[in-house]
């Protein structure tokens, strides 16, 4: 499984999908989701996919009788997953409050 560098879009991306992990999604359903844009969301669900975090079929459909064409559907892999997990923990830890006595950073730069 390849490395993914879990950037605010990304965790934001994976949070749906541990939203409920048996669901699969769609393009559109995820921009909706997200609030991101075709040319933003589709390079990072690229991005997931060849990192073996996403899998990615077409939906068994016949578009004449859905009118509509078939969509792609996005599902995590187990490995996927089990990352997005850890790696969303780790940020979650990452942004608790400090420990009393650590020095603080200042919206306007420096520590407090």
């Amino acid at each position: 499984m390849g490395d993914v560098r879990v950037t605010l879009a990304v965790a934001t991306v994976l949070r749906v999908f541990l939203d409920d992990i048996a669901r699969p999604r769609y393009g559109y359903e995820l921009m909706r989701l997200t609030g991101f844009p075709s040319g933003k969301l589709y390079p990072l669900l690229a991005r997931l996919e060849r990192a073996g975090w996403l899998t990615k079929e077409m939906e068994d459909v016949e578009p004449a009788a859905v009118g509509r064409p078939a969509r792609r559907m996005y599902r995590l892999s187990e490995e996927g997953t089990q990352a997005a997990r850890y790696e969303l923990a780790r940020l979650t830890e990452q942004l608790r409050p400090a420990v009393a006595g650590t020095p603080r950073l200042r919206p306007e730069g420096g520590r407090a």
